[in-house]
């Protein structure tokens, strides 16, 4: 068979497709839960300070808004894709049925470092903030009597933080049903704390700390320029990035998609409301924060209790305290919960050892994926320094999100079945230039959706192309060199010609429960600045990165492409896991069937649809 053939074959959502062994438990008041255990965390209780005080001062609160509008694009990419495909595998089915199976390796792949590193570095923050208030005791102890002097590794071995994983990976194990409960505990806890962190901050707040003179910090010998905006629009940005990631987590909704009660609407409702709380969470925090304190005297650790202790309420300082302890303990639960999904669906589609696919017939969950996810991030957590890890987090985030924006363009694009049919009988005339849709009759075909294909890859590399520029040519930019400032317009010129070319072509009329409004634009702005905020990433990031795909290639070359569903060499009895084949279920039939119809191609197990450029 032709590699480039397997390389970009596109999953077949087949409506006599076995039936998920996943137990259908999950409804949407669950899945908000669990977005907002996963996203409220380091953000509340540290990223506002530090943005706070070193980067934006009060106006953290706009940085938060432009994280906020970034994350709600990406939502609701995510929240159109949820309703398509309610299958487990997030990012990673969204591109299999969209453009093909490398990409989706590379997602999938990317999402497993993402979650690894995700679990193994929020268990050692909790175990770190848990030696912090009983006065480091245990640090202290284990750098005496076990202490480890290796480079990149951890300085002693963290038994709590292994613990912490172990723990949650058994609960885990045992059910979704009763760690979505434990995790809605935890939330409620959380929000709780919040709540009264904004409330109670309102009546401390004062109005003055908002219209403060310049400040001269003597650790970094720079002046502010005062006011709202001390380090200027500039910091406002600048915030916006590192805020961003306080948003990352929600995805972990999309996860679950197999488990969901009425996933098509389930999904999208709980994926726009997670995004919402976590939004008014986080600017509600900053506000109050930079009210209580002048910005430039918050602790960069711990900027909540030092701020309530500024004022005199030290009783608020074990309140907060309670509520980071069940924030980080919720991250960490939430951060282990879609990992083995991702193993899952990967395995179970040839694409990873099939041995990950097995799910329990007693627990109904793919048990053998957590215990080997959780025990290797359990692992990290004990012995490596994941400070310099952590951005690799971002790139995998980042890139699924890219790839989710994009699917929706060319799926919202696509050629239907049913038009096929029709203009192949000659039912339906419709002409070939570019601008064809302009009538906005037309429907799609297949020249149409080409040219969607082209014009959203061209608009990526432009993206790619104004990010350089801009990295590499600010010196020139600055001084306003005409020459640079032609190349860094050019290409923000050619996207928009690319979103006015993908506005003109005719959409797909399929009904879904729920749609991204404003097509193409909104797809658009999350794909460019996704990829700019991707380029953003130091190159040490980039060449760690490099390193990860060099090992999952590794993999994919070895074993991924000569077994996969998709593969007709490969055998029916492949296809599915034993344990799957005998706990079939008319209802999750029916949304596989469902998830089908709401594609815009439909593919036998024989004939896989090629993604053609």
């Amino acid at each position: 068979m032709n590699i480039f053939y397997r390389l970009l074959r596109r999953k077949s959502l087949r409506t006599n497709d076995q039936p998920s062994a996943l137990s259908k438990c999950l409804n949407a008041l669950d899945l908000t839960a669990l977005g907002i255990g996963s996203t409220l965390g380091s953000g509340i209780y540290v990223v506002a300070g530090q943005v706070a005080k070193s980067v934006a001062g009060p106006s953290v609160i706009l940085s938060f808004v432009v994280a906020a509008i970034a994350s709600i694009l990406a939502g609701l990419c995510y929240a159109e894709f949820g309703a398509r495909v309610p299958r487990a595998g997030s990012a990673y089915i969204y591109s299999y049925v969209t453009v093909g199976e490398l990409w989706a390796f590379v997602i999938g792949w990317n999402l497993i470092l993402e979650y690894v590193i995700g679990t193994a570095s929020v268990a050692r923050a909790t175990s770190a903030f848990i030696d912090s208030i009983t006065g480091n005791v245990m640090s202290h102890y284990l750098k005496d009597h076990l202490p480890i002097s290796v480079f990149m590794l951890s300085s002693y071995p963290d038994f709590l933080s292994l613990a912490f994983t172990i723990v949650l990976t058994i609960i885990l194990c045992f059910g979704v049903k009763e760690s979505s409960l434990l995790n809605n505990i935890f939330t409620l806890v959380n929000l709780a704390v919040v709540a009264f962190v904004i409330i109670c901050g309102c009546f401390k707040s004062d109005l003055a700390n908002w219209q403060l003179p310049k400040h001269w910090d003597k650790e970094t010998n720079v002046t502010d320029e005062g006011g709202f905006f001390p380090f200027g629009i500039g910091g406002v940005l600048s915030g916006s990035a590192t805020c961003f990631y306080a948003f990352v987590g929600f995805d972990v909704i999309a996860t679950t998609g197999e488990e969901v009660i009425n996933p098509e609407k389930a999904i999208p409702i709980s994926i726009i409301l997670c995004l919402f709380v976590c939004a008014v969470g986080y600017i509600g925090i900053s506000s109050v924060l930079t009210l209580m304190v002048p910005y430039y005297l918050l602790d960069g650790d711990t900027p909540l209790s030092s701020a309530f202790g500024q004022v005199g309420w030290k009783v608020a300082e074990y309140i907060i305290a309670i509520g980071a302890i069940c924030s980080l303990l919720t991250c960490l639960l939430t951060s282990m919960f879609p990992l083995p999904r991702i193993i899952l669906a990967m395995s179970r589609d040839g694409l990873l050892f099939r041995f990950l696919a097995k799910v329990s017939r007693r627990f109904k969950t793919p048990i053998l994926a957590t215990l080997i996810s959780g025990i290797l991030a359990g692992v990290m957590a004990m012995m490596f320094e994941l400070k310099e890890l952590v951005d690799m987090m971002s790139i995998g985030t980042l890139l699924a999100y890219t790839l989710v924006a994009a699917c929706v363009l060319l799926l919202r694009y696509e050629e239907s079945g049913a038009v096929e049919s029709s203009i192949q009988d000659g039912a339906e005339e419709v002409s070939t230039g570019i601008f064809r849709g302009f009538g906005r009759n037309a429907k799609p075909t297949q020249f149409s959706s080409r040219v969607v294909k082209v014009a959203v890859s061209c608009a990526s590399l432009c993206t790619i192309w104004f990010g350089l520029v801009e990295i590499n040519l600010i010196k020139y930019i600055e001084r306003s060199t005409w020459w640079a400032l032609l190349l860094l317009l050019l290409p923000l010129v050619l996207i928009v010609a690319c979103g006015f070319i993908i506005w003109s072509q005719p959409e797909n009329s399929t009904q879904l429960p729920f749609t991204v409004p404003f097509v193409p634009i909104l797809p658009i702005i999350s794909v460019v600045l996704n990829i700019y905020l991707m380029l953003k990433l130091s190159q040490a990031t980039w060449i760690r990165f490099a390193v990860w795909m060099v090992i999952g290639f590794a993999i994919y070359g070895g074993y991924g492409i000569w077994h996969s569903n998709d593969d007709p060499e490969v055998g029916e009895d492949e296809d599915m896991d034993g344990d799957d084949a005998e706990t079939q279920n008319p209802a999750q039939i029916n949304s596989i069937s469902e998830a089908s119809r709401l594609l815009p191609f439909h593919s036998s197990h024989s004939e896989v649809e090629i993604l053609r450029l």
